[in-house]
């Protein structure tokens, strides 16, 4: 018999390997600024741009954020994170933008005239292609006329909107009040402006969610036609994020109900006609997201799932987080000190790690799980060598003792099961040569 205590246990997300919490303070700087100036000529960057305020704090969020009252402190920010912008693209230099993301907090609570000036700004300081992406994630309640202009202005590809859930019930108990009728009025303003791709995020294991409910708002989201869906685990996280203790425990959904939430709402999706993208995601067949998964190009960052291919990824802004060749970074956390660094001109990187040889086989091999559901032995060695036959082993060893059937083995290969799709992120626990010993707390597998 299965044991869903145990398929559900908790584990990393995978955004990135090692994760987060493995982050140190042994990165500066200076070793940052070397990483930057050391990209080929050619490569290609991604930019991930964070504005870490909302209008209101919806207490079900995860993300480095904080609720202002006035503009004040969001103009305070702005001078910095446009000064950093100018200083990280003078080292970049020509290397050309393929993919930009706003998010936050709440890029939308930016006025008309700092969405234009920053977004210049940005321009000016980097090479964008001309065919490049620009996501920005988008709070239907900050949204008018002026701002639907401003973000078209500056070169809005794709809209991000958050819907977590239709039920007022349960939009009362996570603090997030949004109307379907809104909803729709901003997926509407942002087609009339010639933006073809939205994507929208729900969430299920909310408080007062059921599985019906889930059916519910998700044939709702369907409904508005995205190009994509992100179906995301509400991370009942309290012991990081204290605003989280505003939701009553004794109203989550328990593991196994979450599970049948998640099946249900994403039968909802595929049976309108969407790929499964990965264990999260949908996307219509013809979106490039679907293309990259089909094609075996689908990867992996701090923003889940993605087509986009970078050499690197340059994190903007308090908390950022960037990876490239030699490794990962984040800017610090509290936006005063972020401020303080940026205008001092210290540079605001306050950790990150560097890639062991061992890190980067598995890294690509976890990725590789995350997204194809598959791991090629003989692709992992043409790749890495001999660095990659500890992995092998530990995949091999996994298959051999796996009672709930999750993964098996074919000549030269691990595959991952039917079954142990939704809990790919298990299977991907298993090369993980750093949780025996991690400490940190994550969030329920499903």
């Amino acid at each position: 018999m299965t044991d869903m205590s145990r398929l559900l246990k908790p584990v990393p997300r995978y955004t990135s390997y090692p994760t987060a919490p493995h982050f140190h303070k042994g990165i500066g700087p200076e070793q940052y600024f070397g990483w930057l100036a050391a990209l080929p000529p050619d490569a290609h960057v991604s930019l991930y741009l964070h504005l870490p305020f909302c209008d209101r704090l919806c207490w079900f969020c995860g993300c480095h954020t904080k609720q202002v009252n006035r503009y004040d402190p969001i103009a305070v920010y702005l001078e910095a994170l446009t000064t950093e912008i100018r200083t990280i693209g003078a080292i970049v230099g020509e290397r050309p933008v393929t993919a930009v993301h706003w998010g936050g907090g709440s890029p939308s609570m930016m006025t008309p005239e700092d969405i234009v000036a920053v977004n210049q700004c940005l321009r000016t300081a980097f090479r964008l292609t001309p065919d490049a992406e620009f996501s920005v994630e988008l709070d239907p309640n900050d949204m008018d006329e002026e701002r639907f202009d401003a973000w078209s202005f500056a070169g809005m590809t794709r809209a991000s909107i958050g819907v977590q859930d239709f039920d007022p019930k349960v939009q009362q108990a996570i603090n997030r009040i949004q109307t379907f009728e809104h909803t729709k009025g901003v997926v509407d303003a942002v087609h009339k402006r010639g933006v073809k791709s939205v994507n929208i995020d729900m969430l299920y294991g909310l408080p007062h969610q059921t599985e019906a409910g889930a059916v519910e708002t998700a044939r709702q989201v369907r409904s508005l036609g995205p190009n994509r869906v992100a179906l995301f685990g509400y991370a009942h996280v309290p012991w990081m994020k204290k605003h989280q203790t505003m939701i009553d425990e004794n109203y989550l959904p328990d593991a196994a109900e979450r599970f049948r939430q998640s099946l249900a709402a994403a039968a909802v999706f595929t049976d309108g006609g969407y790929d499964r993208i990965g264990f999260d995601h949908f996307a219509m067949p013809d979106d490039s997201m679907a293309i990259a998964a089909r094609t075996g190009t689908l990867a992996r960052n701090f923003q889940g799932y993605t087509a986009d291919r970078h050499d690197a990824l340059i994190g903007l802004g308090a908390s950022a987080i960037g990876r490239l060749p030699q490794g990962y970074v984040q800017n610090v956390v509290a936006t005063h000190e972020y401020q303080r660094r940026i205008l001092a001109g210290e540079g605001a990187l306050e950790r990150g790690v560097g890639l062991s040889e061992d890190d980067r086989v598995r890294g690509y091999a976890i990725e590789r799980l995350m997204c194809q559901f598959e791991l090629d032995f003989s692709d992992l060695r043409h790749r890495f060598g001999a660095a990659a036959e500890p992995v092998i082993e530990d995949a091999i060893s996994f298959a051999g003792d796996d009672p709930d059937e999750l993964a098996y083995l074919l000549p030269g290969r691990l595959m991952v099961s039917d079954k142990g799709r939704p809990f790919v992120r298990t299977v991907a626990a298993s090369l993980d040569a750093y949780l025996a010993e991690d400490k940190a707390r994550y969030s329920k597998a499903v």
